[in-house]
């Protein structure tokens, strides 16, 4: 009994420090560092307009160039935060931070569920110090909540494992969910779960009544997108429609995407244990592959081994066939399965881990894991935020400063060149942060006094030539102050005559 006692008090406080290190290294400096960008400034003015001037939205982001909106679900998830605090990023951004750490919790207790409590520590030491889940987590945009939403989806389909199967409906409400915050690669959870509900319908002895329910429960989600096209037709509908069949998002050209597209899943599920770890992560790869093939019989056995397989597998398969939209697949469309390679790759080890060749392999995988991925945060998070590369928010709102006590409670405009173009970030944070600070917001009637706000542009330094050219052409510079890259300078316009 002691024994036992010993192993599961063991087990906990591996699981306290997990997730502590987590927490630590997911919120540090998180109001220095954190990026407020294009979709953080234009997310944050349409609920800014929600909560202050009643303009109610039942869509939400576009999906890429598609054309297609998802629903409201990630304002109305968020909104209440940026209320609480008043329009202050910050609290939201938290709370998804949070999200994201208690996703690391239930991961543990899938790997745990699957069959070894080892299995589960493993894989939320994994997810705790991954430094491209650190990245993940940290960033304050619509997808960050399908990392939640993808371990209570696995965690749904192990109870269906059991028999429970109303749990089906639950899956299909979250697999409606993830379409709503990151629809890219997670359309695929519906052709996984209909496998899985194939290879199960004997445990689960289904019924028509469940399987109508899971499907409602799938399309509940989509009400508000739903409710949008009956007010205005064709707006969705012909998007989707444009999407699917005229821009060949979907193509049998099997074999010449296959060449450049197992490249890069392979690298990309590499760097979701450390960046740029192609070479180093090759031969835990290849074990990998190994124990999985090795020891397949007695893997598959497992109804859950097979929930998390198969979930694990289906994008890989069905990006082959997935162009998307202008032909580009980023890696951050696969969030909703980061942490299900995580589990997967685990369990396969952890499973062979009386072995002692596999538990010197592991030692010596979780060394290079702490080790690159260390080296990466310190690279990343331990910077002078005046040395960063990206602009912050913490820089951003002394440009603001800088500008208001420049102007002294002068009226003045301003103008701003941001990367991609469209300045919603300087929108929203002038009128949050200038208006409850300074009182006053910039004058939108030309006057002379005149502030301009640069962000470097690397990728486009000809479009922030052309941008300062215009700049020159009306106006003079009379002082000017850099805040990392952003540049702000007081100009004066030049009077026409």
């Amino acid at each position: 009994m002691f024994k036992r006692i010993n192993k599961s008090f063991f087990s906990n406080l591996i699981l306290v420090f997990t997730l502590g290190l987590a927490s630590f290294l997911r919120f540090f400096r998180s109001g220095e560092l954190l990026g407020f960008w294009y979709d953080q400034g234009r997310d944050a003015l349409v609920i800014w307009d929600m909560l202050y001037k009643g303009k109610f939205t039942l869509i939400g982001p576009q999906m890429g160039f598609t054309g297609i909106f998802r629903g409201a679900w990630y304002y109305w998830l968020i909104a209440p935060f940026y209320a609480l605090s008043k329009g202050n990023p910050i609290l939201p951004y938290l709370f998804l931070v949070i999200t994201t750490i208690l996703a690391i919790y239930i991961l543990y207790l899938l790997g745990k569920k699957l069959g070894d409590v080892k299995a589960g520590l493993m894989a939320g030491v994994i997810a705790s110090v991954s430094m491209y889940l650190i990245g993940a987590s940290r960033w304050f945009s619509d997808p960050t909540p399908t990392l939640l939403i993808s371990v209570l989806l696995v965690w749904s389909l192990f109870k269906f494992s059991e028999g429970k199967k109303l749990w089906l409906i639950m899956s299909g409400f979250l697999a409606g969910m993830a379409l709503q915050f990151s629809a890219a690669t997670e359309v695929f959870y519906v052709p996984a779960i209909a496998f899985i509900v194939f290879i199960l319908r004997k445990v689960a002895k289904l019924n028509f009544k469940t399987i109508l329910l899971s499907i409602f429960a799938f399309i509940l989600p989509f009400a508000p997108q739903l409710v949008f096209e009956l007010r205005h037709p064709g707006v969705q509908s012909s998007a989707l429609i444009n999407f699917i069949f005229h821009e060949k998002t979907f193509t049998i050209a099997f074999w010449e995407i296959v060449k450049t597209r197992i490249p890069f899943d392979y690298n990309m599920i590499a760097s979701k244990f450390w960046l740029d770890g192609g070479v180093y992560f090759a031969p835990f790869f290849i074990i990998f592959v190994f124990l999985l093939i090795l020891n397949w019989k007695k893997l598959w056995k497992s109804d859950k081994f097979k929930i998390v397989f198969t979930l694990g597998l289906t994008p890989l398969i069905g990006t082959l066939f997935f162009v998307s939209n202008l032909g580009g697949v980023y890696e951050y469309y696969f969030t909703g399965y980061y942490l299900i390679w995580i589990l997967l790759f685990s369990h396969v080890y952890i499973s062979s881990f009386k072995k002692l060749l596999v538990k010197l392999i592991l030692i010596s995988f979780l060394i290079l894991l702490v080790f690159f991925n260390l080296k990466s945060y310190k690279e990343n998070y331990f910077i002078n935020v005046k040395d960063s590369k990206i602009a912050t928010l913490s820089m951003e709102l002394f440009a603001i400063d800088w500008v208001y006590n420049d102007a002294n409670g002068a009226d003045f405009n301003v103008d701003e060149y941001v990367p991609p173009v469209i300045p919603y970030t300087y929108q929203y944070l002038f009128q949050w942060y200038g208006k409850k600070t300074y009182k006053y917001l910039p004058n939108e009637s030309n006057i002379p006094l005149l502030y301009t706000i640069t962000e470097a542009d690397p990728d486009h330094p000809e479009r922030v030539n052309a941008w300062y050219a215009r700049q020159n052409g009306l106006s003079v510079t009379q002082k000017s102050q850099n805040f990392g890259i952003i540049n702000v300078e007081r100009r004066l316009r030049i009077n026409e005559k």
